[in-house]
């Protein structure tokens, strides 16, 4: 979690209104998708990226865009295929006629939110130019280091059944993102409701912004005033390592999945309300912290194979005990 400058704190009853505020907003345009939406904050609090997966036509990328325009933050979509360059995204060095010298021209990474469109479809170099600065937040061309804006969050979508000409997200790599979410499909009311909507609206409704970009940055540094007990620490542990010891399990979550689990459940906590940290933030949390985290031995690669993955995430949750 990040914080490097000193920043006004908000309350966590202002926290939990500013948040209240931004949900609705986003649900005058988007139905729905709550769980999705929720990721996107505690991720955006934490200072986290997200992946979200799911077939085309689900509004994944409309959510993006409109989370950012409610929160005042620049957004910048950038579209992967296979033969996008990593300077595509980071920028390069360009050279200026009338100064006679080459400068920087910052590419579209220099955003408070970045929409990396089917990241499966760029090549693992593009990948990693990409995953490079979501862990550093800063972008090195001919060794002069350039910081991206603070606050920074990559939404990163996987489209699941075209798997053609993709390059998968290696474990070590997708272990940089803080959740994923499985985004399906809506409800047949829901789905009513999407088209009433677009009647209403068409392809470009009126969100306004109700929270300035500061707000926000209020409300990451607030995220540290929320307290861990150490028997939820243990709680924690304990969970990712059952991970670990399931016979199905070929490489349970890591340290570093512990790290952001609790990073996650304090997130969850302060958004709810709650100075402290419950077993329940972190039952809450977890499936979308760790399913990306865990390999199955009888992993198959296909559409929405990863479900298991949190079949063994509820069962862990059911076998550890939870402290009192």
């Amino acid at each position: 979690m990040g914080g490097q400058e000193r920043v006004e704190l908000l309350s966590l009853q202002e926290l939990k209104e500013v948040v209240h505020r931004v949900v609705s907003e986003i649900h005058r345009v988007i139905v729905g998708m709550d769980d999705a939406i929720e990721a996107l904050i505690i991720a955006l609090l934490t200072e986290g990226h997200v992946l979200m997966e799911g077939v085309p036509g689900l509004a994944k990328t409309y959510l993006a865009k409109y989370f950012a325009r409610t929160l005042s933050l620049s957004f910048s979509r950038i579209q992967i295929t296979s033969d996008l360059l990593p300077s595509d995204i980071t920028g390069s060095l360009v050279y200026d006629r009338a100064t006679g010298q080459f400068v920087f021209r910052k590419g579209p990474i220099f955003a408070n939110l970045v929409l990396a469109d089917e990241i499966n479809r760029g090549p693992p170099r593009t990948q990693s130019a990409l995953l490079e600065v979501m862990q550093e937040r800063q972008v090195t061309v001919e060794g002069v280091s350039y910081e991206v804006p603070r606050p920074f969050m990559v939404i990163a979508t996987q489209n699941p059944i075209e798997l053609e000409g993709t390059f998968p997200l290696p474990e070590a790599q997708l272990d940089r993102f803080l959740m994923r979410v499985v985004v399906t499909h809506p409800e047949r009311d829901q789905e009513i409701e999407v088209l009433k909507m677009k009647q209403a609206s068409g392809e470009e409704p009126d969100v306004s912004p109700v929270v300035k970009a500061d707000t926000v940055l209020k409300g990451i540094a607030a995220i540290s005033s929320v307290y861990v007990d150490e028997s939820i620490m243990a709680y924690i542990v304990d969970v990712v390592r059952r991970t670990r010891q399931m016979p199905e399990v070929y490489l349970g979550a890591s340290t570093r999945a512990e790290v952001a689990l609790m990073y996650a459940a304090k997130a969850k906590a302060a958004i709810s309300g709650y100075p402290y940290v419950t077993p329940d933030h972190v039952k809450a949390v977890a499936p979308l912290v760790l399913n990306h985290r865990i390999i199955l031995r009888s992993r198959r690669k296909g559409p929405f194979s990863s479900w298991s993955e949190f079949e063994v995430i509820r069962r862990a949750l059911e076998e550890v005990d939870v402290p009192v």
